[in-house]
């Protein structure tokens, strides 16, 4: 089984594309300073209609936050609170049934489709199960450059040797097969390829809740690592307020499609507000005589 690496090493050429200077999105930050967003979503609703019937289910319903270039943001609640259904809209995988959203000033939805066209340079998902989206067929340095065009096969092979030390797997990683990895080992590999589009935002859809105790600190590491050292933008999506406070510097708390609390997690965790927060809190693992 190929090794993993402790640190990340090598530079990376990620982070080439910038903002458009003529279509900036203004936001304040801590102190009154002018921060740039990278994603905002304005009133995003999403209606599920039933196919044999007239029955609806509202998943996402009024949603508005923003997300500054460079911080990790945190979406968190339980299954069915709508989490996960607001950050495959934000990276273009539904359709909202109304509002917008926009990931470096471009419309995902409503935008010219030149512009979409440049979304997956910008932004990049890792989901909670990478092996599910991983042909069995295919070896890990070609799952790794997939989205990469116009590569001579020494050129990919190259590319992607990069890519995996950058995550912290051994180069000989390029020629296994999705199977012969550990689930640690997967999450890694899809990192890499999110990371081979060279995007300025990472959605990283419950990362690690398939994974052991012992490899989810692991992976937020790698995930804290790469951000603070390449200026990447994350956003958490995770059903554990635990997970949020270790890598998030901000969280909202998603409920029955609906924002119910937002701020800085350590304060949430202290003081919830909602009801709906506290049991999430009190539903933290905590060892005797924590309080």
């Amino acid at each position: 089984m190929p090794e993993v690496r402790r640190s990340v090493h090598r530079t990376p050429r990620i982070g080439r594309h910038r903002s458009r200077s003529d279509d900036p999105l203004p936001s304040s930050g801590a102190g009154g300073e002018s921060v740039s967003t990278i994603v905002a979503a304005e009133r995003l609703t999403k209606v599920f209609k039933s196919r044999y019937g007239g029955l609806t289910t509202v998943a996402v319903d009024d949603v508005s936050f923003a997300v500054n270039e460079g911080e990790s943001f945190g979406i968190v609640g339980e299954s069915g609170s709508g989490k996960t259904t607001t950050a495959r809209m934000m990276l273009g995988l539904i359709a909202p049934s109304a509002g917008r959203v926009e990931v470096d000033g471009i419309d995902v939805w409503g935008g010219e489709r030149e512009e979409r066209q440049t979304l997956p340079k910008i932004i990049q998902a890792v989901f909670q199960d990478p092996f599910s989206s991983m042909n069995p067929r295919m070896r890990i340095g070609r799952i790794v450059t997939e989205g990469l065009r116009g590569l001579a096969s020494d050129e990919r092979r190259t590319e992607a040797e990069r890519l995996l030390e950058m995550v912290g797997l051994s180069k000989r990683s390029v020629d296994v097969f999705p199977r012969q990895l550990s689930g640690g080992q997967r999450q890694r590999v899809a990192i890499a390829r999110a990371l081979a589009m060279e995007p300025r935002v990472i959605v990283a859809d419950e990362p690690v809740s398939s994974l052991d105790v012992s490899l989810r600190g692991q992976i937020l590491n790698l995930l804290a690592e790469l951000g603070n050292e390449y200026g990447l933008t994350t956003v958490m999506v995770s059903h554990d307020l635990g997970v949020v406070r270790q890598f998030c510097s901000r969280v909202i708390v998603m409920s029955e499609g609906q924002v119910v609390e937002e701020g800085d997690p350590d304060r949430i965790l202290r003081e919830p507000e909602h009801s709906y927060t506290k049991n999430l809190v009190a539903a933290i693992p905590r060892l005797p005589g924590e309080q």
